[in-house]
């Protein structure tokens, strides 16, 4: 699984410099499908149940699954951007999301907050751990920051098929769920939202939005379960861990 997520990776960090004031997200798009193509891989979302696109692409209230169009992104825009490669038969999977130009403080605490609630879930992904140890650090950093997790969307094994067991919700209690083994490869992927957590699905039938119109943002790693601890597939360069993550909570 290491070629397939090596991929993403590359992708999105490439994303980090091409995500600009102008561009749009069908723009993102192209790119992206270009460049998974040059790679070897086969988009994983493209036709994905009647999915029309290769990236997701959710801007300021979408919360995931957004299709990209011509929107132009703007100074200020929070963006969602998340990546799936099918190579030599397994999957890849992974998201950002980025702040445009100038962002808000309520906006970049969003940003900062989500990602060290994945890397706080990350940490849990050990071996013996339970599924809800992950959700529960998430969920417990979230709210100790006056935000909300999204219930409708979770994480999920990933391998030779995008979407496999068990699902990993972004809440609930600890010591619950399937005991986590050697070998076990999850993506684990908080959604969080500034306002309230409940969600609604466009007309469209893919792109999910906040029902309060607040913020969301979405990250996400495919992590593998080892016997040395947590070994994520998906990093990248400039994705460096929050110092918060190195201890995991009790």
């Amino acid at each position: 699984m290491w070629a397939a997520n090596k991929v993403v990776a590359g992708v999105l960090e490439e994303l980090r410099t091409l995500a600009a004031p102008g561009m749009t997200t069908a723009e993102l798009d192209a790119a992206v499908e270009a460049r998974v193509r040059e790679a070897g891989g086969t988009p994983a979302f493209k036709g994905y149940r009647g999915y029309p696109a290769t990236l997701c692409a959710s801007v300021n209230d979408e919360v995931v699954h957004g299709i990209p169009s011509g929107r132009k992104l703007a100074s200020g825009d929070l963006v969602s951007l998340d990546v799936g490669v099918l190579l030599d038969g397994y999957y890849g999977d992974s998201a950002i999301t980025l702040g445009i130009g100038t962002i808000s403080e309520e906006a970049a605490a969003l940003l900062r907050v989500t990602q060290e609630a994945l890397e706080l879930g990350i940490a849990q992904a050990r071996v013996g751990a339970r599924v809800s140890d992950i959700g529960h650090a998430v969920q417990r950093h979230v709210e100790e920051h006056g935000f909300s997790v999204v219930r409708e969307f979770v994480g999920h094994g990933i391998g030779t098929k995008l979407h496999e067991e068990p699902q990993i919700p972004n809440y609930g209690e600890p010591g619950l769920g399937p005991r986590l083994a050697e070998g076990m490869v999850l993506a684990i992927e908080p959604m969080v939202n500034v306002g309230k957590a409940a969600v609604r699905v466009l007309a469209d039938g893919w792109t999910a939005v906040t029902r309060d119109g607040s913020l969301s943002a979405h990250f996400e790693h495919t992590v593998a379960v080892t016997g040395d601890g947590p070994e994520v597939l998906t990093r990248r360069p400039s994705d460096v861990p929050s110092l918060a993550a190195s201890t995991p909570p009790s």
